[in-house]
C-alpha cells in the first residue's frame, strides 16, 4: 500500500486552505531504467475529497502529472471538527484513503 495521504486544513473564518499530498509515482510508461527498460505506467486516476462524507472535490489525473502530486484548494463551510477524507485509485488498482478531523 502507499504512503499515508497527508492532509492539512487551515481554517480562517469561513474559508479553509486545504493542502493534500498523494505519495505516488506517477510513472507516465515513457521512461527507461537503468537497464534500458521501460518502466510500466502507474498512475493517479481518479481522486476525491470529502466534507463529512459529502463530496467536496472530484477530479481525473493522467500521466502528466508529477511524482507525488500536491493539490491546494480553497473551501467555504469547514470548521472546526469536521472529517475531510481523501482517496485515489491508479491506473493498476492501487487505492489508498485518509482522513482528518479538522482542528
Amino acid at each position: 500500500m502507499a504512503d499515508q495521504i497527508k492532509i492539512r486544513a487551515q481554517v480562517q473564518g469561513d474559508i479553509a486552505d486545504l493542502r493534500i499530498l498523494m505519495q505516488h509515482p506517477m510513472e507516465t510508461g515513457q521512461r527507461k531504467d537503468e537497464k534500458g527498460q521501460i518502466v510500466a505506467a502507474n498512475f493517479i486516476q481518479t481522486f476525491a475529497v470529502l466534507h463529512n462524507g459529502k463530496p467536496l472535490i472530484d477530479g481525473q489525473l493522467n500521466t502528466s502529472v508529477s511524482k507525488n502530486p500536491l493539490f491546494a484548494f480553497k473551501a467555504r463551510g469547514i470548521k472546526a471538527g469536521d472529517r475531510l477524507t481523501v482517496n485515489w485509485t491508479d491506473n493498476v488498482g492501487d487505492r489508498r484513503q485518509d482522513e482528518i478531523i479538522v482542528a
